[in-house]
């Protein structure tokens, strides 16, 4: 069965997409489209020629933007968009995080969080129950998303940042 992966971007958050998908051990193979890297099998705008080949496809640009322009190109010629998730992260199982999205190790969605389409829970992030993280956000390393808060669409949140609808955005030190 063909279950190759084609990641949209090499670059760093790529290059962390491509070993998450790796270790899950569910493709076949996984290669690159990029427009500046010697890693690429092609360049970003000839995911058209590759659907035979991929069926599953991934947007990993670490830009909220970007990823959110691409993810609907992606689906509309017939690209499946995988969720994936890092075996040493935790998901509750009244979690949901949908496609796109990809959850890296030892980050946590807690119980009833929802974690919408092409969305980042880097390295370490906490995302605490009843919390909403809108679509394309990117929730960066050892972040902390309170309970019953509320991330909007396309929003970032930096390294170590503590975040709630009270205190919004506020950078706490340690």
């Amino acid at each position: 069965m063909n279950n190759n992966l084609l990641i949209l971007g090499a670059g760093g958050h790529g290059r962390v997409v491509k070993e998450t998908a790796e270790v899950l051990g569910c493709f076949n193979n996984i290669d690159f489209l990029d427009d500046n890297s010697q890693l690429a099998i092609g360049k970003c705008e000839d995911y058209k020629k590759h659907t035979k080949n991929y069926p599953y496809g991934f947007v990993a640009f670490g830009n909220n933007e970007q990823r959110m322009n691409w993810i609907n190109s992606l689906i509309d010629v017939g690209y499946q968009v995988p969720v994936l998730i890092h075996p040493t992260a935790y998901i509750s199982p009244s979690a949901s995080v949908e496609i796109g999205s990809i959850v890296c190790p030892k980050a946590v969605i807690n119980n009833n969080s929802i974690v919408k389409m092409v969305s980042i829970i880097s390295i370490g992030a906490l995302v605490d129950h009843d919390s909403y993280i809108g679509e394309g956000s990117h929730i960066n390393s050892g972040a902390i998303v309170m309970a019953n808060s509320s991330v909007e669409r396309k929003a970032k949140l930096d390294a170590g940042m503590i975040y709630s609808n009270e205190k919004k955005l506020e950078q706490y030190s340690f």
